[in-house]
């Protein structure tokens, strides 16, 4: 009985570390991709880094502009969505702390 416990402790973990690795990867690309279009200025449409940015955060604005009113616009979309992520891994790094010292923190090192 403990053992199948255990078990599904250990699934739920690795489905919080594996969500929470994604959103962590999102921030930081959406942070990547505000520094870079502070820093690049007008030419940030041909740094290289910059297109590689808007691909990996395509998904996560898109769903910012769903999730938003239209009175926001769509250059703050991605804004809206660094804010959006920024508080699912929250919730998700606190759903992960509850967790780990629900099951006595194994399998948490």
């Amino acid at each position: 009985m403990r053992a199948t416990k255990i078990r599904r402790g250990l699934g739920l973990l690795l489905f919080l570390n594996i969500l929470q690795l994604l959103l962590y990867i999102g921030l930081l690309a959406l942070l990547g991709q505000g520094l870079l279009y502070l820093i690049a200025g007008a030419k940030r449409d041909t740094n290289l880094f910059y297109q590689l940015f808007q691909v990996v955060n395509k998904p996560w604005i898109r769903i910012a502009g769903l999730i938003s009113p239209k009175q926001i616009a769509e250059r703050h979309h991605p804004f809206v969505a660094f804010c959006i992520v920024g508080a699912i891994y929250m919730a998700v790094t606190v759903a992960k702390i509850e967790h780990c010292v629900s099951v006595g923190m194994v399998g948490c090192k």
